[in-house]
């Protein structure tokens, strides 16, 4: 089976590669990291994501932004991470939302409610 191509939104580099590197560990592919809401769209329409990991607060730009105008070309299963939690549910009620700091673990238990929700819609 192929692995699940993910592109990762995180504006602070060494957050966005440790994602990354925990990301192939448990075996996904990461085809993009990118730090901006006009590079994550791009990088969308580029690599066609199975998923996205997705900070929801960038320098420049908005990751809940970026989600939502990648998302007008069809469905694709997202996490949003967090400092804060309230201000996501809020824009998008239902959203999959982990505060950081997160454990793998906890990374890994809301990417298979992503992909739950995914698979029965």
């Amino acid at each position: 089976m192929k692995a699940l191509r993910v592109l990762v939104v995180e504006d602070e580099i060494l957050i966005g590669m440790l994602l990354a590197d925990a990301l192939g560990a448990m075996g996904y592919e990461v085809c993009a990291i990118e730090a901006t809401e006009t590079g994550a769209v791009a990088a969308a329409a580029r690599c066609n994501p199975d998923l996205m990991i997705v900070d929801a607060r960038l320098r420049d730009g908005s990751g809940v932004s970026a989600v939502e105008e990648i998302l007008r070309t069809g469905w694709v299963p997202h996490v949003f991470v967090s400092g804060g939690t309230a201000t996501i549910q809020a824009l998008r009620p239902g959203a999959i939302v982990i505060q950081k700091p997160f454990r793998d673990i906890d990374l890994g238990r809301a990417i298979q409610r992503a992909l739950d929700v995914a698979a029965s819609s």
